[in-house]
């Protein structure tokens, strides 16, 4: 799930996901390379993690949960070079 918030030329992006069951979940993106980044995690079990992103861009991202990765339904899709689908983020 997303949650976005514009302010000028920069959007607050709250990425959640919720995984089946207690895992760590990792957010990876183009805005860091594709670097792994551990999601904070809430009592109820839900991952989060807040990214201050450039508006009018476009940006890949998807979830690392137990090295399967996943896409966020919420938005559209396009095809990564390994075969699987990155999520496609349109600020």
């Amino acid at each position: 799930m997303l949650k976005i918030t514009k302010k000028g030329d920069k959007a607050w992006v709250t990425f959640s996901f919720v995984p089946e069951s207690e895992c760590e979940v990792f957010l990876c993106g183009e805005w860091s390379e594709w670097q792994d980044e551990k999601m904070k995690v809430k009592k109820n079990g839900e991952h989060y993690l807040t990214k201050v992103l450039k508006c009018d861009a476009s940006y890949e991202f998807g979830y690392k949960v137990n090295n399967i990765w996943i896409f966020e339904p919420e938005v559209e899709t396009v095809e990564s070079p390994f075969g699987s689908k990155n999520s496609l983020l349109k600020l």
